[in-house]
């Protein structure tokens, strides 16, 4: 009986096609919009993760001033210098490495090819510190670090613009007006959550920043990596007490340095990544809503036209309970089919939105199965109404209707 009741209601449906079509609309819109908007934002939030995990986990960074700039108004933050770095090693329980960091910039010259870049002047801990592999060659000794060498290791758009194709490995190149050569390079790390190229920057020791491009031995980041086995928040909270005994902060005044703990930060934008994915999705919901008014009124509209059929029905023995079947399996066929089309027209957007956003392309069974059950619920709630009062209509009044 199902078999025929819905081989009716898809023979009703496919007698009208366009207006089958448009009253689907909402449906198909609604579908693919949620599914679109929350696919892209789970990717989104993976990709942010993906981002911070480059970064490296179990990282305390340490910056003069407020929050990512050097605050506003005001004397200028001290830069640290390397007695605190000295300090951090000695002093703090439950770190693994210390890699002090100050940067500049500076065009890189090599037979012909020019590339503007940052200068990334560390030590060899900054490789212990945070996860970033080489492709070729090595690091710096600890030799180079000491006496400032000019030596360097380069990330994959400086190789790729200075060199062009050929291996940058034991050559020398000019930037800014140092001679420097090339010791190894970096694989690939891509976006910096905070936007940026982070494969954008030649690697030097220090020292050799600091005497040929900054002049000073101001240290402006520290990162600081800290064991597994040591909470962040109590190596933090260690690091935050040395750091004020030793820029001489009294009680009541307030830090003039702050420590980003790359989980926390990595928690907070997942978290807002999610939010926003939600509330774009509930206003994307709104349209199913719409699509179901709209079901419910063309099926409103084909049991006025289909009256007198309805009252033949009734007559020749048909029960009430067939004829509500019958109409509200209608308006769910109808519903479903405008949710295949929304999660085709979702996919087709993913496809197109991904690369453009450089996102990881996903495809969540469970986004999708849910998507399609809501768009029958929504032929089930729009249709009964119709269906029943379809089901509800008197044979002979029904055979007298013109």
């Amino acid at each position: 009986m199902l078999g025929t009741t819905f081989m009716l209601a898809l023979r009703s449906i496919l007698r009208h096609k366009l207006r089958s079509f448009l009253t689907t609309l909402g449906i198909i819109i609604g579908v693919a919009a949620v599914v679109t908007m929350v696919t892209l934002g789970k990717a989104t939030t993976v990709a942010v993760q993906q981002q911070i995990a480059a970064l490296g986990t179990n990282i305390l960074q340490v910056r003069p001033g407020q929050g990512f700039g050097r605050g506003g108004g005001g004397p200028m933050p001290p830069n640290f210098d390397p007695a605190d770095v000295t300090a951090i090693q000695q002093q703090i329980s439950g770190v693994t490495a210390v890699a002090p960091q100050t940067q500049a910039t500076a065009t890189a010259i090599y037979e012909g090819a020019n590339w503007s870049t940052t200068i990334n002047g560390t030590t060899s801990a900054y490789f212990q510190v945070q996860p970033w592999d080489l492709t070729a060659g090595r690091l710096f000794t600890p030799a180079e670090e000491a006496a400032g060498k000019a030596v360097c290791i380069l990330g994959a758009t400086v190789e790729k613009n200075l060199f062009r194709g050929e291996s940058p490995i034991g050559k020398r190149f000019r930037i800014g007006d140092v001679s420097c050569d090339v010791v190894g390079t970096l694989a690939t790390r891509g976006q910096a959550g905070f936007g940026g190229d982070q494969d954008d920057v030649v690697i030097m020791p220090i020292k050799t920043v600091q005497r040929r491009f900054t002049g000073s031995t101001d240290i402006r980041v520290i990162l600081v990596g800290v064991d597994q086995d040591y909470s962040t928040t109590q190596v933090q909270s260690a690091l935050t007490g040395l750091l004020r005994d030793r820029r001489r902060i009294g009680d009541g005044r307030e830090d003039n340095f702050n420590i980003f703990d790359t989980r926390q930060i990595s928690d907070t934008l997942t978290g807002t990544t999610t939010l926003l994915t939600q509330i774009v999705a509930a206003v994307a919901g709104i349209s199913l809503v719409v699509g179901g008014i709209g079901i419910m009124n063309i099926m409103l509209v084909s049991v006025t036209e289909r009256t007198r059929e309805i009252g033949i029905r009734l007559a020749i023995g048909a029960v009430a309970r067939e004829v509500l079947m019958q109409f509200l399996v209608e308006a769910v066929v109808l519903s479903c089919l405008g949710g295949v089309v929304g999660l085709m027209l979702a996919q087709l957007a993913i496809a197109v939105a991904t690369p453009l956003m450089q996102v990881p392309w996903t495809f969540d069974p469970q986004i999708n199965a849910f998507a399609f059950f809501i768009s029958g619920l929504i032929g089930v709630v729009f249709g009964y109404f119709p269906a029943r009062r379809a089901a509800g209509l008197n044979p002979i009044d029904a055979l007298r209707h013109e």
